[in-house]
């Protein structure tokens, strides 16, 4: 984070502005977070974070920006060269792990954004995340039944909801043991007892 009150470019200081965000939801609900606690976590007044943001669902929009770029990169990184499509379900299930494991505030931003009664447009790009997320993960399964690595009977729509209930589950349960170590110890038993339900049994 730059010293309060350093000069930064627009684009930097959104950047930290979103950072500023994601941490404090890591260490306090999000709904409950000012601009003000941004601004005070930045070093900035209220009045310089307002140059760059006029409102707090404007803030939240880049986050969620920064959250689906960075998640969706991570996941498809991980499961280039992976060696089966089982293979790279697995990898893209320790990436989102471990991307969840270094930002313990996103699962928080993202579920509370769903919970809102209203559709902002946060909450419409966390929809779209989820979308495109599905989307990936339904070719890998189709991919998967395809060269007979997965069973040929899978219901594919059943197993990508447990897919990603299965990451929320541990998610959850880590942050009400507030210990984010708990998803890295658990994740790859977990995944084990997924990939046992879907695979051939040819």
């Amino acid at each position: 984070m730059a010293a309060p009150g350093k000069h930064l470019p627009a684009a930097e200081r959104r950047a930290e502005a979103v950072a500023a965000m994601v941490a404090l939801a890591a260490e306090q609900n999000p709904g409950d977070i000012t601009t003000s606690a941004i601004a005070q976590r930045m070093g900035l007044t209220q009045g310089a974070l307002f140059r760059h943001f006029p409102n707090k669902d404007a803030l939240l929009q880049s986050v969620m920006t920064w959250v689906a770029r960075r998640l969706l990169d991570r996941v498809a990184k991980a499961v280039q060269g992976a060696a089966s499509p089982l293979r790279a379900l697995e990898a893209m299930f320790m990436a989102h792990v471990h991307f969840v494991m270094e930002h313990p505030g996103v699962p928080r931003i993202l579920f509370g954004e769903l919970q809102r009664r209203e559709q902002t447009a946060a909450k419409q790009m966390v929809q779209t995340l989820i979308r495109h997320y599905g989307e990936r993960l339904h070719l890998l399964l189709e991919q998967g039944k395809a060269g007979g690595e997965l069973d040929s009977d899978l219901d594919t729509e059943a197993a990508a909801t447990l897919f990603i209930g299965t990451i929320q589950g541990l998610v959850m349960q880590a942050l009400l043991a507030g210990d984010v170590e708990q998803i890295r110890r658990d994740a790859p038993k977990v995944f084990t007892i997924y990939q046992r339900g879907i695979r051939s049994r040819s």
